[in-house]
């Protein structure tokens, strides 16, 4: 059977939208044919939900006529409080029997109304442990948000085959890019503008995933804070740029006390759910971290993170192999906003009808 084609991914970011088009290359490989990004205002998105789904429309509007799309379908990712992933243990069945009784196995483990979101479930381990259980990864999205992540990419003209979850497009870009390693724990972690996805995966398999809702947006509204800049102003100050003639009154080292301050706190929260993880886990020995996203930009955020949680911390490079024309892309720029890339890239990776 030929493959089906890849699908657009499309990353909805909360400060922006970003668009992957990959393709399959003859090597067994991909091809990246089109990247491209659009800022979103403020507040367009907050905790989720889109506030301003104009702004959203417009902006990938903008994206599929600047790079020329003509392809229509997408897949679209999700992340925050409103998707719950879960690692659970059920007795040993085949996949129709678990499509049949999935809504009331998932019932008990999920906090909302059962008839309030949707549910997908992978078979993680099919083999029996001691107890005659085998592993399975629930998943389960509220309808309202998914519906409002769908809409506005129908308005936009486009058509959503696939929603995947944005910690798990970060393991598809990871997978395609490097070796998962078979007998080690590593840390997927992705830093957006609002949300860290968090996604450990032990042997090779995820075995926890939490989203915090906090990330590079802390930085910028403690900067606007502190020393009394615009929301334009804090946002260059906080990617080292500078800020022009109206503010010389800003010196840098109160920008780097303040982003020191600030990638400390981040650190704290992912150090607790890492701690969390490791005492609930025989594979708590981290052998790696891998960043990524907006905010893995700012250099002390790596730094900061490596001494708290004592584990070496890599930015990942989502184009490391895959094909680039470097006629029709500039390097430099692919290297720039690499990290922010890392969502995209893997939604790019879906193709219709897959799990």
């Amino acid at each position: 059977m030929a493959k089906k084609p890849l699908l657009l991914g499309l990353d909805i970011g909360s400060s922006s939208v970003k668009l992957v088009q990959l393709k399959d290359s003859k090597k067994g490989r991909y091809q990246l044919v089109n990247f491209g990004m659009a800022p979103l205002p403020p507040e367009a998105i907050v905790d989720g939900a889109l506030m301003n789904s104009t702004a959203i429309v417009e902006a990938i509007q903008s994206l599929t006529s600047s790079l020329k799309i003509r392809r229509k379908q997408v897949a679209i990712g999700v992340s925050g409080h409103s998707v719950i992933i879960k690692k659970i243990n059920i007795p040993v069945m085949t996949e129709e029997e678990l499509e049949e009784s999935i809504q009331w196995e998932a019932e008990q483990y999920i906090p909302f109304d059962i008839n309030d979101v949707n549910i997908d479930v992978q078979i993680l381990n099919p083999n029996p442990n001691d107890q005659g259980q085998m592993e399975v990864l629930l998943v389960a999205a509220k309808k309202d948000m998914i519906n409002d992540y769908t809409a506005v990419t129908q308005e936009a003209g486009l058509q959503p085959a696939v929603v995947d979850v944005d910690a798990f497009a970060v393991m598809n870009m990871f997978e395609a890019n490097y070796e998962l390693p078979p007998s080690e724990t590593i840390v997927l972690l992705n830093v957006g503008a609002s949300v860290i996805n968090i996604n450990v995966v032990a042997n090779a398999t995820t075995t926890f995933t939490r989203d915090i809702s906090m990330g590079g947006n802390q930085y910028t509204e403690e900067i606007q804070k502190q020393l009394n800049v615009s929301y334009d102003e804090a946002e260059a100050l906080k990617l080292g740029g500078d800020v022009g003639a109206d503010s010389d009154s800003v010196v840098p080292q109160e920008v780097e006390s303040v982003i020191q301050n600030v990638s400390q706190s981040l650190a704290a929260e992912i150090q607790r759910s890492l701690d969390f993880y490791a005492a609930t886990s025989v594979e708590a020995q981290f052998s790696k971290i891998f960043l990524s996203g907006g905010t893995a930009k700012i250099p002390a955020l790596t730094k900061t993170i490596e001494n708290k949680v004592g584990v070496p911390v890599e930015v990942v490079d989502p184009y490391r192999g895959i094909e680039v024309n470097e006629k029709h892309f500039d390097p430099a720029y692919l290297r720039d906003v690499a990290p922010m890339a890392a969502v995209s890239v893997g939604l790019g990776l879906r193709r219709t009808g897959d799990k």
